[in-house]
């Protein structure tokens, strides 16, 4: 009796720390998607399916069968030989080839340089990514995607290739570097773009065509209206996963006590002593996810939660298991 497929001890091994990711942990990412691999084997994450055949019969690139004509099917099917020779209508039946096309939406802006254990937001996202898209090349799946920060972007349009992987990878990399050396140069950061995610997935919709199966992996702090009517519109014909990354310290404030604090341009302190204050936080914090996850469900968007501290390779195991 075969045993069911578990965690493995050793996939805390890939996990990302600290707050800046090298090219090397983000290739590392390959052996850790391959501890997936039971998961992609049974139904691939989110509707991935590679060069797989279809069970959906429709107009493809491979001829199947003729069967009788039937109310509803395209006129344009129709076999006029066979029509004529038997004397009723029959029409062609093809069958599908189902590659769907990877866009991973990583979120290197400055809200994500934030982390009070293991590793930063912005690295956890990063490390998400690598994953993803080591999964779909393993699939056999075109993948491309968009790294965004406040102020810049790269589209890396989808490709099947390692090479196209490597160079999403590597501009995952430069963006997550570059947004370390900006917090941290003392400079004033860059205001927020006034799009926000809605700018970055303005840009998503031009490289995603029907059938594509998207990712998205943000704090989603900049998310707006016209940010979810853009998920609407790409949803409508596409799978689409919202992957929320945050961190512990952004649902409860820390013990009781005076903390220094400062957004990179004004210095604070806070005080966690008043149980009022710590009641309304962990209130804001919780509210702001009920909402997030209201609108998402409304538009039938899965979430994906990923917390700072939590291995990301067993978070996404468990959230696989659960949807698959």
């Amino acid at each position: 009796m075969s045993k069911s497929p578990r965690i493995l001890p050793h996939q805390a091994l890939y996990q990302a720390k600290g707050a800046v990711i090298g090219l090397q942990d983000l290739l590392l990412q390959r052996y850790a998607a391959r501890t997936l691999e039971y998961v992609t084997h049974k139904r691939s994450v989110a509707g991935i399916s590679g060069q797989h055949m279809s069970k959906i019969r429709g107009r493809g690139i491979d001829f199947e069968e003729f069967r009788p004509y039937q109310a509803g099917d395209d006129i344009r099917t129709i076999d006029w030989r066979v029509t004529a020779r038997i004397g009723k209508p029959f029409t062609k039946v093809f069958r599908e080839e189902r590659e769907r096309p990877v866009i991973i939406a990583v979120d290197q802006s400055n809200s994500m340089f934030f982390g009070s254990q293991t590793a930063f937001k912005s690295v956890i996202a990063a490390q998400a990514a690598a994953i993803f898209c080591w999964l779909a090349i393993d699939n056999g799946d075109r993948v491309g995607g968009l790294v965004y920060a406040d102020d810049n972007y790269s589209l890396v349009r989808p490709k099947r290739s390692r090479r196209s992987a490597l160079h999403l990878l590597n501009q995952i990399q430069l963006a997550n570097a570059d947004l370390a050396a900006k917090a941290t140069s003392g400079a004033a950061r860059p205001e927020r773009d006034a799009g926000g995610l809605a700018n970055a997935l303005g840009r998503i919709r031009r490289i995603t065509k029907p059938g594509s199966t998207l990712y998205i992996i943000s704090d989603f702090s900049s998310i707006n209206e016209a940010g979810f009517q853009y998920l609407y519109q790409i949803s409508l014909h596409n799978n689409v996963v919202c992957c929320f990354v945050h961190d512990s310290l952004e649902e409860n404030l820390p013990v009781p006590g005076y903390y220094n604090i400062t957004d990179g341009r004004e210095k604070g302190t806070l005080n966690t002593f008043s149980k009022k204050a710590r009641d309304n936080y962990q209130h804001l914090y919780q509210q702001r996810l009920d909402q997030l996850q209201a609108e998402l469900n409304r538009l039938k968007i899965p979430l994906l939660t990923l917390r700072t501290d939590q291995p990301v390779v067993e978070r996404i195991h468990q959230w696989t298991s659960q949807t698959l």
